[in-house]
């Protein structure tokens, strides 16, 4: 993943930051916005996890801090509801400028609901993705509940909202009253996504059918069942990060061919720091995920490097059998290779228990169907042996290495 820090000015001058992250070795496809919910911040566990879903289906997805949060300047008490929408405008600005016009949007609870108001605003906005949403950003108002009546009084009060004092204006209360989502959404008429839990204690799931149906088709709706209000389990994150990139691939433009940026390597690998062992990898022109097992640390996200190993060679070997078979024109219905990786002790030797006398063994099983002989099979399990890969893996390997600079 190619990871970049952007920095743009808002309406009001100030400076908004933010992180670009990009497909590894290829051009985005689509670029997409993030609108991070109601006083959280671009690094979000949730969010990264979504960002980086989205990155390995090919998108370049921006996430930034509204003003006042985050790196952004600014300060929050002078901030409100219009100004995260203008703040998404003129994020959009900065990547038509200086990248590709977005065409994208997504929103979490009250960012989603900046995000409809702003895809309203920006042309080049073709898709909109809302998660746990409310259907009028006046239902804030309720986590500032305890503060109500001293920023009546006053015009402000200090508000305390998941653990962190804010202080909130009543110019904030009046902008959310004044902005109604249901006459928006109505008249947006661009492919909308609705995703929401129905054990949302923050937002009520009764939010996301006004939101619903006050919209026009294309309107897709998503249950994030047991999911809660911040995604903090990152299966519900990573879940929603693929939903939304296989359903906006229905409704955006996509090139039949992949724009690669030409590397002299086959396979490449990214990994962040607060990834652990989650690593990002392209492999030829196909994209997927490593990881090690829970047991090992690992979120088992995807296969390990050793059962990579494994399957290339399971690959290799299903191949180069049927490859052989027809060739001799010989009925192979299907090869079937199982291969698993362990180290074992080597046979016979003096001393088994020193690590160096240990041997990293592939265990392979063959199932072949088909109308085969005797003669035929055990034929085949000596051409198993000359696969490529099974080759490599019994030759002297050089693994050169240097730094990219």
């Amino acid at each position: 993943m190619n990871l970049q820090k952007l920095v743009f000015k808002n309406e009001e001058g100030k400076s908004l930051v933010g992180r670009l992250e990009l497909p590894a070795r290829q051009q985005p496809h689509n670029f997409a916005i993030f609108a991070h919910c109601f006083t959280c911040n671009k690094n979000l566990t949730a969010i990264r996890n979504i960002s980086k879903a989205l990155t390995a289906n090919g998108f370049g997805i921006l996430r930034f801090d509204f003003t006042g949060l985050g790196e952004s300047e600014g300060d929050f008490a002078d901030t409100n509801f219009s100004g995260n929408v203008q703040d998404l405008i003129a994020a959009a600005d900065h990547l038509t400028t200086h990248y590709q016009a977005p065409t994208l949007l997504i929103g979490h609870s009250l960012g989603g609901a900046a995000a409809i108001f702003a895809a309203a605003r920006i042309t080049s906005i073709e898709a909109v993705a809302t998660i746990g949403a409310p259907s009028d950003p006046k239902h804030v108002k309720h986590l500032l509940r305890s503060g109500l009546e001293e920023i009546e009084q006053n015009g402000k009060a200090l508000v305390n909202i998941g653990g962190r004092d804010f202080t909130i204006k009543k110019q904030f209360l009046e902008d959310l009253q004044k902005n109604t989502l249901s006459t928006t959404v109505k008249n947006m008429r661009k492919a909308l996504l609705v995703m929401h839990s129905p054990q949302d204690m923050t937002v009520g799931i009764k939010n996301a059918e006004e939101i619903y149906r006050a919209a026009h088709h294309p309107k897709s709706f998503v249950s994030l069942d047991s999911a809660d209000h911040l995604l903090m389990k990152k299966r519900d994150s990573q879940y929603v990060g693929e939903m939304i990139a296989g359903w906006a691939k229905r409704y955006l433009k996509i090139d039949d061919e992949e724009h690669l940026i030409e590397s002299d390597h086959q396979v490449m690998a990214s990994l962040d720091f607060e990834d652990g062992f989650t690593t990002r990898m392209k492999v030829g022109n196909h994209y997927l995920t490593a990881d090690e097992p829970v047991s090992f640390g690992g979120n088992d996200f995807g296969p390990s490097p050793y059962e990579l190993v494994s399957a290339g060679l399971s690959a290799c070997t299903a191949m180069t059998l049927q490859m052989y078979a027809k060739r001799k024109k010989w009925n192979i219905e299907n090869v079937e290779v199982h291969t698993s990786y362990s180290k074992t002790h080597v046979k016979d030797c003096e001393n088994c228990e020193s690590s160096n006398a240990k041997i990293d063994t592939f265990r392979r099983e063959i199932k072949i169907t088909g109308s085969l002989d005797d003669k035929q099979l055990d034929r085949l399990l000596q051409i198993a042996d000359k696969c490529p890969v099974h080759k490599t893996l019994h030759n002297e390997v050089n693994v050169l290495t240097h730094l990219i600079k």
